[in-house]
């Protein structure tokens, strides 16, 4: 009697049980599907009688069921979507996860459209189990035979056991697979961030267009591989487009070009004016060469990918990007929005380049004029002559209208020639006290015995040879302004009497004894360091503070080179109108000469540089020779340089004096000579204006010589033997 089935299986089951537990252990050490396969294939179908084997798993990218299968010996894993399984039993797994099993005939005839695929082919038996981990669906497998026509129980037992333990390898190759691709997203973002950041940085630091296309080019190029990339910038206004592109040659060399052309003519023109991308595959190509000069130029170069995408800033295209690439290439979601955030920001930054240019034709185009400077004078009407661009003196004439209104003392600090007085009569305009005058002096014109009589006056016989009463500059000033101009060469035994007028509000006149109340507004103005005088001792500190009430500093004109231009025109008007001389132009090389140079006696030393240059002229065009520029050179073989700020002070007979030393052992002529520059000094010693400056000697030296010659302190009015230092 035959066995009955049963019984066979229980006979069979250990000896193949034995032979399965290791193929088991082996594919749990596998770590990707192909590795599952192979081994299922080559061991377990000896085992279970099967010949393939399929797995059907969930995308890690995008989800869908995609199935897994070796087309034949020795090749590795292929597979199949979602979508071109077609009816197969595999696409139910997801939706009814059930055991299937079936002969081939019977497979053919429920799934013909699926048996003609490439996994189906030859087969005689099949059987689908789902994957399953701790109650979650993974998947299907599907074991497949090519001779038997069904599977026997003790072989179906052996499956639902390889499909557990396979389940338990599907699950952790999919969950790496899942890290995989989460790493892989991760790095992507981050690559996608670079190439934004790098595209970013570069259109913020390029604003001319030809250089930010080069830049953009080698930035795009290097991630999305283009072979073709342009710039293209749209003026709606007169339907022009003037494109910058980068051709890459076959070696990798870039070949940059810049022509214009009419919107129409343009892909660029056509993406612009409809504000929507377009991609032109080999056949549009071809078929729009006709229509393009770019396309037809690009399509003959073969080219078999063209992409142009709008450049909108607000809701205004003003360009395009376009880029091109020889081989067909495959655009992603992924990479179209990419794309688009570049040209978002390239759009963002668009407008910047674009004004940048219109600022370099408009630079160019007065550079070639050699007419007077195109831009106006910005002459201020409440500043009389004050003409000026730049920041620093707009700052100035902010401060001068902000202290006009009240009655505080200002200081204007400035080197020599930079206008101290106009600011001082600026203020005076614009103050309360415009109505009465604005008087004037300068403290280092006047010799510092007829000092004081000059601001205070004096009374009939206050002195030798004052034969009448004479008012004094601030009587004369009353209800007015005092321009004190050089207050730093005031003597120090005056400062006191000075410092009593702008306390107190009165004066004595000299040798006078009555005391006369003024209402006088005190502006004073040096080019001295006040500060370090007062450091040195060389100048009272309580007047210095009482002075330094509200302080205007005026910038040197050699820190304001943008006013030179301006300065030259007006001054070329101004002194050509009194010549009585016609002059149209100014050439642009003597502007940016006298702009280059470091005018160490600023406005006024410029403006007697023009007036000389107006005598010179004997045409309609400024004529003033490169050599006149310069300062001339000593006698000796030295650089030509300019002269010092200290150098300017010295009068030529001190520098003369300079020039002849005092003999060593003294004699008679030293002594006169001593004694005669003492005289012209008041007594001064020390300080650029002191005799030891004159004579070419130090202040020690020169006392020690004194000394020697018998040449007392007593013979001079000037007790302070300090000095004056400005």
């Amino acid at each position: 009697m035959l066995e009955s089935t049963s019984a066979k299986v229980a006979k069979t089951a250990p000896a193949r049980q034995d032979a399965l537990l290791p193929l088991l252990q082996t594919v749990l050490a596998q770590r990707d599907v192909a590795g599952v396969l192979q081994l299922l294939e080559n061991s377990g179908g000896a085992i279970t009688g099967f010949d393939r084997v399929n797995l059907l798993l969930p995308d890690p990218h995008t989800a869908q069921p995609c199935l897994h299968y070796r087309p034949g010996p020795g090749a590795g894993a292929a597979s199949l979507e979602f979508v071109q399984l077609g009816d197969s039993p595999a696409t139910q797994i997801f939706n009814t996860p059930k055991n299937l099993q079936c002969s081939g005939a019977a497979f053919r005839r429920n799934y013909p459209k699926s048996a003609g695929l490439s996994p189906y082919l030859g087969l005689s038996a099949y059987c689908m189990l789902p994957l399953q981990m701790n109650g979650q669906l993974l998947g299907g497998i599907e074991f497949i035979k090519s001779i038997d026509k069904n599977f026997k129980d003790v072989e179906l037992l052996q499956v639902r056991q390889i499909a557990d333990v396979v389940a338990v390898a599907v699950d952790g190759i999919l969950e790496r697979e899942k890290l995989q691709a989460r790493e892989e997203q991760t790095r992507k973002e981050r690559e996608d961030f670079r190439i934004l950041v790098e595209v970013t940085n570069t259109a913020l630091s390029k604003l001319k267009m030809n250089e930010l296309a080069k830049e953009v080019s080698d930035a795009i190029r290097r991630y999305f591989g283009f072979d073709y990339v342009s710039l293209d910038v749209c003026d709606l206004s007169t339907q022009q487009l003037r494109t910058h592109s980068v051709l890459y040659q076959t070696s990798g060399e870039p070949g940059f070009e810049s022509i214009e052309m009419p919107m129409n003519e343009s892909l660029s023109g056509q993406v612009v004016m409809s504000q929507r991308k377009a991609l032109l595959e080999q056949r549009e190509i071809e078929r729009t060469a006709g229509k393009y000069s770019q396309i037809r130029m690009l399509a003959q170069k073969g080219f078999q990918m063209i992409l142009a995408l709008p450049l909108i800033s607000g809701d205004k295209a003003r360009g395009a990007l376009k880029l091109g690439h020889k081989k067909p290439y495959t655009f992603t979601q992924d990479k179209f929005d990419l794309l688009d955030q570049i040209a978002a920001r390239l759009a963002m930054v668009f407008d910047n380049a674009l004004a940048y240019q219109e600022i370099s034709t408009l630079k160019d185009k007065l550079t070639r004029e050699n007419l007077y400077l195109s831009e106006e004078i910005r002459n201020y009407a409440d500043f009389d002559e004050i003409v000026s661009v730049s920041l620093s003196m707009k700052t100035v004439l902010q401060q001068v209208e902000m202290v006009a209104a009240s009655d505080v003392t200002v200081l204007i600090l400035g080197e020599t020639g930079t206008g101290k007085e106009l600011i001082a009569r600026a203020i005076h305009n614009l103050s309360a006290r415009n109505a009465h005058t604005m008087v004037k002096m300068n403290c280092a014109a006047v010799p510092s015995g007829l000092l004081e009589s000059d601001l205070f006056g004096h009374e009939k016989g206050a002195y030798t040879g004052a034969q009448s009463q004479r008012i004094g500059r601030f009587e004369l000033a009353d209800k007015g302004t005092l321009f004190l101009d050089e207050v730093g060469d005031i003597p120090l035994d005056l400062q006191p009497k000075l410092l009593r007028v702008l306390q107190e509000r009165e004066i004595e006149r000299l040798g006078g004894s009555r005391v006369i109340p003024v209402d006088v507004r005190v502006i004073a103005a040096t080019n001295c360091d006040l500060r370090q005088m007062v450091i040195d001792r060389q100048y009272r500190s309580d007047l210095y503070y009482r002075l330094n009430v509200f302080p205007i500093i005026l910038a040197p004109l050699r820190e304001r080179p943008e006013d030179i231009p301006v300065l030259v025109k007006f001054f070329t008007q101004k002194h050509a109108r009194r010549m009585n001389r016609h002059i149209e132009s100014i050439p642009s090389d003597i502007i940016a000469r006298l702009v280059q140079m470091p005018w160490p006696g600023n406005v006024r030393e410029l403006e007697n540089v023009i007036e000389r240059a107006i005598i010179l002229t004997r045409g309609t065009v400024l004529e003033l020779p490169l050599n006149e520029l310069q300062y001339q050179p000593a006698p000796s073989s030295w650089q030509p340089a300019p002269l010092s700020p200290v150098a300017s002070l010295v009068p030529p007979a001190a520098q003369a004096a300079r020039s002849a030393p005092l003999e060593d052992d003294g004699n008679d002529d030293d002594r006169a000579r001593i004694l005669r520059v003492l005289r012209e000094t008041n007594g001064i010693v020390a300080g650029p204006k002191g005799a030891a400056m004159r004579l070419g000697m130090k202040r020690t030296t020169l006392l020690s010589r004194m000394q020697r010659l018998g040449i007392s302190t007593k013979n001079f009015d000037e007790t302070d033997w300090g000095g004056q230092s400005c």
